[in-house]
């Protein structure tokens, strides 16, 4: 039995697999099968030379692509990315990124080697610097009301059918300002789930305005830095955040909210901006 995979991945391997396993659960032993879920060595690859290498769940890598070139300032715009072609290397997937001469010259002056380990965002930065780049000041939320976090945190764990195959997924999910989920996507790392919606919403041409960001996992600084470069106006993590995070938002004007479940959550920037019931 294996995970359905995503429209475009039809040459990838399939982000979760079985294995045949002995449980042991309330006292009793039972050989059953187990869905594991997939991570794979990514290679970047821009304009012919690979940047980064990352541990990621193969799906939606085109997305995922886009995403992590947009959320870390490679390319301003998806109109700089001419193309995108994933498809099997030796040991991993390569996934060939064309951009444009111009953001291909800046990154060559930048030049990462990221090795890349599940939940690791910072992996390979070679000088302070590059950890806090400049952020756009986000206008503030319009219409971001609690009713609609509530709705999307009701919704969210029904789009997550990756994590109830495999228990080890993190999901993050672009909402409308009502709590209507529009997108979701699902890795075995935060930060890379975070990227696929990110790479979602510029190839549907989404407004970042338009809506906040919910994340299951806590928030970090760079989810927090990613979620402000995308020009999202608030960003909801269903578990713990960062003084770094919470500082980073209050400074780029983004609306935080973490251990939001249920009905609770606690805000730790920007409250009032925030509608309440």
């Amino acid at each position: 039995m294996t995970a359905p995979d995503s429209p475009d991945d039809t040459v990838l391997p399939p982000p979760a697999q079985s294995r045949h396993v002995l449980r042991m659960r309330a006292g009793a032993l039972a050989r059953v099968d187990d869905m594991l879920v997939d991570e794979v060595p990514i290679a970047l690859v821009y304009n012919g030379i690979s940047h980064a290498v990352m541990m990621a769940t193969p799906t939606h890598l085109e997305e995922f692509a886009l995403g992590f070139s947009l959320s870390e300032g490679i390319i301003t715009g998806p109109a700089q990315c001419y193309g995108i072609e994933a498809g099997r290397d030796a040991g991993g997937i390569a996934v060939q990124i064309d951009i444009a001469s111009g953001a291909f010259m800046a990154l060559k002056e930048r030049r990462r080697s990221l090795a890349g380990r599940t939940g690791c965002g910072l992996c390979g930065v070679d000088s302070l610097d590059q950890v806090c780049r400049p952020l756009p000041t986000l206008a503030p939320a319009q219409g971001f009301h609690a009713a609609g976090v509530r709705r999307a945190l009701g919704a969210i764990g029904a789009e997550q059918a990756l994590t109830r195959m495999t228990g080890a997924a993190h999901a993050a999910a672009w909402c409308g300002m009502d709590g209507t989920i529009a997108i979701v996507r699902e890795d075995v790392g935060r930060h890379n789930a975070l990227d696929k919606v990110v790479g979602a919403m510029a190839r549907g041409g989404i407004d970042p305005a338009a809506g906040f960001l919910l994340i299951t996992s806590r928030v970090s600084f760079e989810m927090a830095q990613k979620a402000a470069v995308a020009g999202v106006p608030a960003l909801v993590g269903m578990s713990a955040p960062t003084l770094a995070a919470v500082d980073l938002a209050e400074q780029a004007g983004m609306t935080l909210l973490a251990f939001a479940r249920g009905q609770d959550f606690v805000c730790y920037t920007h409250a009032d901006r925030l509608e309440l019931d």
